[in-house]
């Protein structure tokens, strides 16, 4: 599952690889994702969610075991799933559940009033490298995505499978509360954290992209 306000371009090299290596493989878009900030601005968590689920369902249909990753709020999708369905394994980049930034405090507020900010996305530290996200953030959807990190949260005790999360030391848009949250509250028995030291908060398409896929599909092998 690909992050806020991004698509699946910001996941499709690890998704082929994986698909290379024999794997099944669902890249769902997200709705309100891939069109305009203003398509987005009109859908909310569940929507997201909803989507979500539905690609985990067609794979769980003719597959013994599904795995789930999400980067950035697809994180937050990926862990959601996993409270709810049985999940073989989890695998997390640089996730969101959270953010210690005092200003997204005002968002509920300052969303009656203003539709848009500036974009989030591009955070890359490989240059010449986009994940075609939108050009502005719509503040109704941060206000629902905030509402889904609390959602997730709130259960991340009911996480038992298999847990790889991926973090880059230099992220621009994800905080390191998050992943300290998830990693002392979900109940997986195995759970690992691997530290990015050249890629910034997109790394799947940035410098450590080959190196995120090798953990990845290392992972699920390992579970399978």
């Amino acid at each position: 599952m690909h992050g806020f306000t991004g698509s699946p371009a910001s996941l499709r090299p690890l998704a082929d690889h994986l698909a290379s290596a024999g794997f099944r493989v669902e890249l769902p878009l997200l709705p309100g994702h891939g069109t305009t900030w203003q398509d987005m601005s009109r859908t909310e968590w569940p929507d997201w969610y909803a989507e979500a689920e539905r690609a985990f369902l067609r794979l769980a249909a003719d597959c013994s075991q599904v795995f789930v990753l999400g980067l950035s709020m697809g994180g937050s999708l990926a862990l959601r799933l996993a409270e709810r369905r049985p999940v073989a394994g989890v695998v997390l980049v640089n996730p969101s559940v959270g953010s210690r930034d005092p200003a997204m405090l005002a968002v509920p507020l300052l969303s009656r009033f203003v539709a848009s900010i500036p974009a989030i996305g591009d955070d890359i530290a490989k240059p010449g490298v986009t994940e075609h996200a939108y050009t502005r953030t719509p503040l109704r959807a941060v206000v629902s995505m905030t509402a889904l990190w609390r959602d997730v949260r709130s259960h991340l005790g009911r996480v038992t499978a298999p847990l790889l999360l991926i973090r880059s030391v230099t992220d621009h848009v994800v905080d390191p509360s998050s992943a300290v949250a998830i990693l002392s509250s979900v109940s997986s028995a195995e759970r690992t954290e691997h530290l990015l030291h050249r890629s910034f908060h997109v790394a799947t398409l940035d410098y450590d992209a080959d190196e995120i896929a090798s953990l990845t599909e290392a992972f699920v092998r390992g579970h399978s």
